[in-house]
């Protein structure tokens, strides 16, 4: 038998790891590269996957899909050929982060349930709805108000280590 507050500190736990795992790998990893991007990169000063993919901690292959994605729905440029590369635009500056995690993990993937229940709503909530919702959509909040150049500005100057 379980008492309440075994029950409680077991949802607590639950709820801290679904909160660190509420992106993916993938689309932190597309966040740091952005950040790489923003404080070395510029259109004269093109950024090859080579040269950040060690800073970035993932394997160059994978970087490299990443940001053709990323570059594909205009989050990042790039330009082929000799002097190419990836950098950001004044353009691209004025993307979201949650712009960045909805081109990579997809709109389904924020949108979803803890549950993965499909039909989980406000009309219809499934039995963590009330306890994650607020959490959740504060989460998504803050990606959707947090805009590329601020955060880009914010480090400016700074020692940045891109841990996962």
């Amino acid at each position: 038998l379980y008492h309440k507050k075994d029950i409680n500190i077991f949802l607590s736990m639950f709820l801290i790891s679904y909160f660190r795992f509420m992106i993916s790998n993938s689309a932190k990893y597309a966040i740091k590269a952005i950040i790489y991007l923003g404080l070395h990169s510029s259109k004269s000063k093109k950024i090859l996957t080579r040269e950040m993919f060690d800073e970035i901690q993932v394997s160059e292959s994978y970087l490299a899909k990443i940001l053709q994605e990323l570059a594909r729905h205009g989050i990042i440029s790039s330009t082929k050929g000799r002097n190419g590369g990836f950098y950001l635009s004044e353009e691209n500056l004025e993307n979201s982060l949650m712009d960045v995690v909805r081109v990579v993990d997809g709109d389904q993937s924020v949108d979803s349930c803890l549950l993965g229940i499909s039909n989980c709503n406000l009309e219809n909530p499934c039995a963590l709805h009330d306890t994650v919702g607020k959490g959740k959509t504060e989460f998504n909040r803050k990606l959707e108000n947090s805009l590329i150049k601020e955060v880009i500005s914010k480090l400016k100057g700074k020692e940045v280590y891109y841990p996962l």
